[in-house]
């Protein structure tokens, strides 16, 4: 069996607005034989003069240019931090993303109490960071033509299965096979067929979407952000 090969490239991005680099890269991964594309767009502005909608537009500037230069599928990789993540979501899907991946997890710097110095601290993901893509797969699921994948946080067969639930295309790992191994892959495996089986789904494509907001009993669950409303049906497991 031949696996698909999707490179993930994250270029420089000056000032907002360079492109250069990301149109470089896609050339050369397409030319060694990639199958699709992965733009990380790992973008942290801090210009405090620089709007929103110029960093937005930048997303979709460095999508168009790669789309233009390569002939493979692209997926762009987003973080949740937009003001309307929906909307940015369909401009990127409308502007050519063969697929949206959700979400990047920035590596949050950390203080040296005995140096004095400002240094990386990359932290593993735990099953809680899914809720943050779940939700969004949730609500974009049937919206878009663009493909959607879901990354961060999916440790175990029961996440797999809440995000193609929820109408995630793709699941990915990365957290998980670090502490387990890649083997882990295997019993993950495993325990989706035993659920599913269990559960009398016959395929994936079943299982797909059927709880997004376009389909679940109570749709409007996913828009809800109220603390009290959530934290008074609290049990202590």
């Amino acid at each position: 069996m031949r696996i698909p090969i999707i490179a993930s490239i994250n270029a420089s991005i000056n000032n907002g607005s360079s492109v250069g680099d990301w149109t470089m890269f896609a050339k050369l991964v397409q030319n060694a034989g990639a199958d699709a594309l992965e733009l990380n767009i790992y973008y942290i502005p801090t210009n405090t003069n620089l709007p929103a909608g110029e960093v937005e537009q930048t997303y979709v500037n460095i999508l168009k240019a790669v789309k233009a230069e390569v002939t493979i599928p692209v997926a762009v990789k987003l973080s949740p931090f937009f003001t309307n993540f929906a909307n940015m979501a369909k401009r990127l899907s409308d502007a050519g993303a063969n697929g949206l991946v959700m979400f990047n997890r920035f590596y949050q710097p950390d203080i040296d109490l005995e140096t004095l110095e400002v240094k990386p601290n990359i932290l593993l993901s735990t099953p809680m960071a899914m809720r943050v893509p779940l939700r969004w797969i949730a609500i974009l699921y049937g919206r878009l033509s663009a493909s959607l994948a879901a990354t961060s946080g999916i440790h175990r067969a029961p996440d797999v299965l809440k995000m193609l639930m929820a109408g995630a295309d793709v699941t990915m790992l990365c957290s998980t096979l670090i502490r387990h191994g890649v083997g882990h892959i295997k019993v993950i495996e495993s325990e989706l067929v035993a659920w599913m089986e269990e559960h009398e789904y016959e395929s994936v494509s079943q299982l797909k979407g059927s709880l997004s907001q376009k389909n679940c009993p109570a749709p409007s669950a996913f828009e809800r952000a109220q603390y009290m409303r959530a934290i008074s049906n609290y049990t202590v497991s």
